[in-house]
């Protein structure tokens, strides 16, 4: 598939997210620690591991089924993380916060899903040449969260 996953902007930004998770959970109380923070635990590491091996697979349309189920445990996050709200293990603020990244998430696995299965069988989805993959790559010294709208 090209570069590597690590290049994927995507992946770098939903590993920061399970890197908030961990951070998170280690206050929440500990009869929740066989149940809700082992799921936060559980769907926050499953969406960037989906995108590696997504990207490991041979075509394009088994990756965009791993980016597929990626967004679905973005989406299982976004729920225990309202229930995590709603109980009052976060505050609003921080429930806040990390939405907006579950927000960024979603529309970069989107757009990245998006490229690959309107690109043809002869696009690399992670050229650094490509006008599409520009937004979802990035070198190792630069994290911007801005997308190009080309």
């Amino acid at each position: 598939m090209g570069n590597s996953w690590k290049d994927l902007v995507v992946w770098q930004k939903s590993h920061d997210m399970v890197l908030d998770i961990y951070k998170l959970i280690k206050d929440f109380p500990r009869t929740e620690v066989y149940s809700l923070v082992d799921q936060l635990k559980r769907v926050a590491c499953s969406v960037p591991a989906n995108i590696v091996e997504g990207h490991s697979k041979k075509s394009k349309k088994e990756f965009s089924r791993y980016l597929y189920s990626s967004r679905g445990f973005l989406e299982e996050l976004r729920y225990f993380l309202l229930l995590a709200r709603d109980l009052g293990y976060i505050s609003k603020e921080k429930y806040s916060e990390l939405e907006d990244k579950l927000t960024e998430i979603s529309y970069l696995l989107n757009q990245l899903i998006k490229s690959i299965t309107s690109s043809s069988s002869t696009t690399s989805t992670t050229s650094t040449t490509s006008k599409t993959s520009t937004t979802f790559t990035t070198s190792k010294t630069s994290r911007t969260s801005t997308t190009s709208k080309t």
